[in-house]
């Protein structure tokens, strides 16, 4: 769902803006200080938040990282993202998102041969980036 028919409450638009404006991921907690003068005063109003954005498809969560990215397509159908997949520069910090159907195909299998039917998946790959490796 486009987010311009989503609703979103004053908290989840303020947290999605100030991921959707940043240069890199965020931490809970760097979000909850960025947001403080907003009225933010504890961490649960971050978490309520990214959750449901989360749920949306709007944020993803970086897991290695323990920080959240605003979703470089937020206006694509999220039941349709499938499995998401971040390029993370060990160097300068940027996060490249990225789709490989390939690789989400091959999973798939894998998990159905095992009677395993998977909720989400994402694959986090650690690198350096052009710029950082010149």
């Amino acid at each position: 769902m486009p987010i311009a028919t989503r609703k979103l409450t004053r908290n989840q638009s303020l947290v999605f803006d100030c991921l959707s404006g940043s240069d890199g991921p965020l931490s809970a907690y760097t979000i909850l200080d960025r947001l403080r003068d907003h009225g933010f005063k504890a961490p649960l109003q971050v978490y309520r938040a990214l959750d449901k954005l989360t749920d949306a498809g709007m944020v993803h969560r970086l897991e290695s990282m323990n920080a959240y990215v605003a979703c470089a397509h937020p206006d694509e159908d999220c039941t349709h993202h499938g499995m998401t997949a971040f390029a993370i520069c060990e160097g300068c910090g940027a996060v490249i998102e990225f789709h490989a159907h390939e690789i989400e195909h091959a999973l798939a299998a894998l998990a159905q041969s095992r009677k395993f039917r998977p909720e989400r998946m994402t694959v986090e790959m650690r690198g350096l980036c052009e710029a950082c490796r010149s």
